[in-house]
C-alpha cells in the first residue's frame, strides 16, 4: 500500500514540475518574466518634508543599529540613544566595550534606524567623545538606568559619544532610492 501511495505522490509532483516548466519557459523562455515579482512602486515623496519624515522614522524606530569598523571587519550592534537633538545623536558607552577601541581607531560610523514600515534613516557620522559637562549632566539626569548602573557621572567607565552627522539619508520602504535629508549641524564644541 505504501508503495502505491509513494508512486502516486511522485507522479503528482512530477506532473506539477512539468506544468511549471511548460508555463514558465514556453517558447525560449517566454513567460518567465511573468513569474518574477514586480518591483514595488512607492508613494511619491514630498522632498520638502524629508526632515519630518526622517524624524518620524527615528522616533518610531527608537533603537538604531550602529556600524563601526574593527580592523577590516564591519561590526553592527543595536544601541540606545541617550539624547537626540535633530540628527545629532548621543550614545552612552562603557570604556571597556570593544566598540570603544573600534571607534578610537576609526571614528567614522553609521547609525541606521528602520521603523515598522521598513522606512530607513541612515546617519553617516563621526563619533566624538562628549566633553561638555552641561550636556553630560543633562543626559545623566534624564537616564535613570545610567544612574542606577554607574552611580555617578564621574564614573571612569562612562563614555558618551556625540555622533556628529556628515550625511543623513531617507529611504521609503523598499524603494531602493535614498534621498539626502537637509540638516544643519553646528559644531559648537570646537
Amino acid at each position: 500500500m505504501s508503495l502505491a501511495i509513494s508512486a502516486l505522490w511522485r507522479e503528482k509532483n512530477l506532473s506539477l514540475i512539468r506544468d511549471s516548466i511548460d508555463f514558465g519557459l514556453g517558447e525560449k523562455g517566454a513567460g518567465l518574466q511573468s513569474l518574477r515579482m514586480a518591483q514595488p512602486v512607492p508613494d511619491p515623496i514630498d522632498q520638502t518634508k524629508l526632515p519630518e519624515l526622517a524624524a518620524t522614522v527615528m522616533r518610531d524606530a527608537k533603537f538604531p543599529m550602529l556600524a563601526s569598523i574593527d580592523g577590516d571587519q564591519p561590526r553592527l550592534r543595536p544601541v540606545s540613544p541617550v539624547r537626540v537633538e535633530g540628527f545629532l545623536i548621543h550614545i552612552a558607552n562603557l570604556r571597556r566595550y570593544h566598540k570603544t577601541g573600534e571607534i578610537a581607531a576609526n571614528p567614522k560610523v553609521e547609525l541606521c534606524y528602520m521603523d515598522g514600515n521598513h522606512d530607513q534613516v541612515r546617519i553617516t557620522a563621526t563619533a566624538v567623545e562628549e566633553t561638555d559637562s552641561r550636556i553630560i549632566s543633562e543626559i545623566w539626569e534624564r537616564n535613570p538606568l545610567l544612574r542606577q548602573y554607574l552611580g555617578t557621572p564621574e564614573n571612569p567607565e562612562l563614555l558618551i559619544y556625540r555622533m556628529e552627522p556628515n550625511k543623513v539619508r531617507f529611504m521609503k520602504e523598499w524603494a531602493l532610492e535614498y534621498y539626502d535629508v537637509p540638516f544643519e549641524f553646528e559644531d559648537d564644541q570646537g
